[in-house]
């Protein structure tokens, strides 16, 4: 599914349909998934419609820039760096892309989104919920559902420190595909209740494709600028 189409094409398995086809001289769009419908006529002689996976905090509505992820506890020595693989929640986006502008068409996802607070009621923040095992090498996923997270810990305190949990701010997550959704990111202990995490722009693997971003087209100015969890790594 995920790729570049001209004019019409057809893509249908399990819960998911998305087609364009020819009506009257127009192009319609249509878009099933899990029994939601989606439908529009597109006007355009050049555009593309581009398939890719997005950040997956935009469903059902936009609510919250941050990713909650939550996993088996680990206990880290101090000054140790360990690489483990998570599972993340997949959501796709369907873009227009004209020579002059590209615009979001769709964002759609199999599953039910969950959501939950880290941090005190008064200054903590809204965070896509997700929960998986830790895995010491690349595990099979459902495709369109689930994607793949290297995330590399390193406790760079002086005492051990126990994490179960890792919050990202998405504006600066970059997401890579082929056959398997994949990002990057990192993780530094400051203290046992404090880290450091961002998202690293490299692929899993070398034939890999960059997803266009979702803060880029809609033109929101972005800074990598990580996020730092002062509530706590549990």
């Amino acid at each position: 599914m995920f790729g570049r189409y001209n004019d019409t094409f057809r893509y249908e398995s399990g819960d998911i349909l998305v087609e364009t086809e020819r009506i009257g001289g127009l192009l319609t769009y249509l878009r099933r998934c899990e029994g939601q419908t989606f439908e529009r006529l597109l006007v355009s002689e050049t555009a593309e419609i581009v398939i890719n996976p997005v950040e997956p905090v935009n469903l059902p509505k936009e609510i919250t820039d941050y990713l909650l992820m939550e996993f088996s506890p680990m206990l880290i020595e101090p000054g140790v760096t360990q690489t483990v693989y998570l599972k993340f929640p997949v959501e796709v986006g369907v873009f227009l892309e004209a020579a002059r502008d590209i615009e979001v068409l769709d964002v759609f996802g199999l599953g039910t989104q969950k959501y939950t607070l880290y941090g005190p009621p008064t200054s903590g923040v809204i965070a896509r919920w997700y929960r998986s095992a830790v895995y010491t090498e690349v595990p099979t996923v459902e495709p369109f559902r689930e994607g793949v997270m290297e995330l590399s810990i390193q406790n760079a305190s002086h005492e051990w420190a126990e994490v179960s949990c890792a919050v990202f701010d998405s504006v600066d997550m970059k997401i890579y595909y082929n056959n398997v959704v994949t990002t990057t990111a990192r993780m530094k202990i400051i203290t046992p209740t404090m880290a450091e995490t961002d998202f690293t722009d490299a692929p899993l693997r070398p034939d890999m494709t960059r997803s266009i971003e979702l803060y880029t087209v809609r033109k929101i100015p972005v800074i990598n600028r990580g996020y730092l969890m002062e509530w706590g790594l549990s």
